[in-house]
């Protein structure tokens, strides 16, 4: 790969299925041996961006929105129906040598380590996989344990850890070969709130001290915060928004918040929609072109002891995108 090509290369990248479909009943069952019904579903619906090598990307979208589909057809999992995918100038549904030792795929849900052996045990298994030196090996192991503090948790049965343990292992294992792209599905799901900060901090250091390009989907607003400054929205199969997460909020919320802090009790309702009241602090939702003005409003005709403006939680910003039907051009 050229230094000045994208990590990530993604061209009308779509994936169709073909599914069955038959009403209930005997008759049905019969006429469905003759004459098969099927429909068409389109998991994944000419996407196209590009990822520079070294970004962390938040690939966004509700369940069923083409995340989950569009990791494994770049990873090789799946062939796409139409369109091309390339990461690091490879076709990934070759499923060359090459190109598997440069990349990761991790899923929150899945399990690759040995359930009866302790972690070591399967971290031994996947350098002898990748044909990774000893000295590389023990040099990538040990620095990965030491990052997410696991040195008395390496030599448990995988069965006997907690599930942010297993986790951490799994991540371990996904990194030992020292991927230059990392696909993320859902690192950090089911794990408590101390458990994703650790991931969280563990990725983003394996990303600056390697400068290896991470894509990651995430249902956690807290993880897209944390690691991306971009992201890219899909729903439906499609893309609906691609660039910084600031742009996003810009984009598709149309207030603010302010937080303000009153000196005296007041009823702040004339100046927008109370989110909520906690004593004398008071969280306003503002139209986004208002703001300067009610905030001077504010300021000159009540008792304000603090006041901040915000933007609306991430969280709010994405099920406003998830809520509407239409298709919006790419940014």
């Amino acid at each position: 790969m050229s230094p000045s090509q994208p990590a990530i290369a993604v061209t009308a990248l779509s994936k169709f299925y073909q599914v069955p479909e038959r009403e209930a009943g005997l008759v049905a069952s019969l006429r469905s041996l003759v004459r098969r019904k099927v429909r068409e579903v389109r998991a994944v619906d000419g996407v196209s961006f590009a990822i520079e090598p070294g970004e962390v990307v938040g690939f966004l979208g509700p369940n069923g929105a083409g995340k989950t589909t569009t990791l494994k057809m770049l990873s090789g999992l799946l062939h796409p129906s139409v369109g091309e995918g390339r990461v690091l100038g490879h076709l990934p549904q070759r499923r060359e040598r090459e190109f598997l030792r440069r990349i990761t795929l991790v899923m929150g849900n899945r399990n690759q380590l040995q359930w009866d052996l302790p972690a070591l045990d399967s971290f031994d298994l996947q350098r002898a996989i990748y044909r990774i030196p000893q000295a590389d090996f023990r040099a990538a192991r040990d620095e990965y344990i030491e990052l997410l503090g696991v040195g008395g948790l390496v030599s448990k049965p995988v069965r006997n850890l907690s599930l942010g343990e297993r986790m951490k292992m799994e991540i371990i294992a996904a990194l030992l070969h020292r991927p230059e792209v990392l696909f993320l599905d859902e690192p950090t799901i089911g794990l408590d709130v101390t458990m994703q900060r650790r991931i969280r901090a563990f990725l983003a250091e394996y990303n600056r001290r390697s400068g290896a390009t991470i894509m990651l989907t995430s249902h956690y607003m807290a993880d897209v915060e944390a690691l991306c400054k971009r992201v890219i929205v899909i729903h439906h199969g499609r893309v609906l928004f691609d660039g910084a997460l600031s742009g996003l909020v810009e984009r598709f919320a149309g207030y603010r918040q302010l937080v303000v802090t009153l000196a005296a009790p007041a009823d702040l309702a004339r100046y927008g929609e109370v989110a909520s009241s906690d004593g004398s602090r008071i969280t306003l939702r503002v139209r986004r072109a208002e703001t300067s003005a009610v905030t001077a409003r504010l300021l000159a005709e009540q008792q304000v002891a603090d006041l901040t403006i915000e933007d609306p939680p991430i969280d709010d910003v994405i099920e406003q995108v998830f809520a509407t039907d239409s298709v919006f051009a790419v940014e």
